[in-house]
């Protein structure tokens, strides 16, 4: 069958040095895939190459997707951050009908990314997994985000809160800065993941004496099938992952519109927080006035639209 987007284009792939992708695809060139990895879940897309040239289809065509779990390995670790991304390219590739071979390259926006060893480490992972003809992009998934925000163009700033947080940014000379990203050790704490750390926190502080009564004993507790504050230590570090935590923000938020002042206040530092972290990028890159802002639809931000902060 001949590719209908392809302009007559019907080369294979060998012709490149590559693997063979026949007129059966219907997509004789081959194709590329797209992944978007947090600390929450990854996401990874098939879609057809085009040659440098081609008019891309409008929409263009989904071959393949499928969703797999963390591929930050700063959260679960490098065995499973490694065994999600085979999960979901594997999956991706099955759904599409194409194999390894036909594969023209892999393009990654993954968190955790914050050094070029980092970089390194997850291109070798990706290569080994693919024939050699196959390229390997890898970069922070703040980068993805804001050049899905502007339409490809790195100039502005992205802020992403979900179960982790970063503000990352570029001026029109290329030059990029970032504020937050470290991880909740290193004080993300306008993260999904810094705001239920902060609920659990408080839990224990009221049960021990330390700190006032709040509403969000009894609605974590409830959440999670627990009888007392005590079996948070257990529960808590039974998987202290950073997604499994963050899945509790939806009570922080309840307990804050039913008008509990702890978990406001979690709610109005966990806000002022990720200001401070844009304002360090736009500051540091000259940005005011300039550029494009763009925040993602993350799971911090929901919840902010549900309760606003003052």
């Amino acid at each position: 069958m001949r590719n209908p987007h392809s302009n007559g284009n019907l080369r294979k792939l060998e012709a490149d040095g590559g693997g063979e992708a026949t007129e059966e695809n219907g997509f004789v060139n081959g194709v590329i895939l797209g992944l978007d990895g947090g600390a929450t879940s990854t996401v990874c897309v098939c879609v057809p190459f085009f040659s440098f040239g081609e008019r891309f289809p409008d929409p263009l065509p989904i071959l393949g997707r499928a969703v797999a779990g963390c591929t930050n390995r700063n959260s679960v670790g490098e065995t499973a951050a490694r065994d999600s991304l085979e999960q979901v390219i594997s999956e991706a590739l099955v759904q599409s009908g194409f194999d390894k071979s036909d594969v023209r390259g892999v393009c990654l926006g993954v968190s955790g990314v914050n050094h070029p060893s980092d970089q390194e480490k997850i291109e070798n992972w990706i290569r080994d997994m693919f024939p050699s003809h196959v390229k390997v992009y890898v970069q922070n998934d703040a980068i993805v985000a804001l050049a899905s925000g502007t339409m490809g163009k790195l100039h502005g700033c992205v802020l992403i809160a979900g179960t982790g947080c970063i503000a990352y940014g570029f001026d029109e000379d290329g030059k990029e800065a970032r504020a937050s990203g470290g991880g909740p050790i290193l004080g993300d704490w306008g993260s999904g993941y810094g705001i239920a750390a902060q609920a659990l926190t408080a839990v224990i502080r009221a049960h021990d004496g330390r700190g006032p009564q709040t509403m969000l004993t009894s609605t974590i507790l409830k959440a999670l099938g627990l009888s007392s504050p005590d079996e948070l230590i257990g529960w808590t570090y039974a998987d202290p992952s950073w997604a499994r935590i963050a899945a509790l923000v939806p009570q922080v938020v309840s307990c804050a519109e039913a008008g509990d002042e702890i978990s406001d206040k979690i709610l109005v530092d966990a806000a002022e927080d990720l200001a401070l972290s844009v304002k360090a990028v736009v500051q540091r890159l000259g940005l005011c006035g300039k550029g494009d802002f763009t925040c993602p639809a993350d799971s911090v931000f929901y919840s902010f639209a549900r309760h606003p902060v003052p």
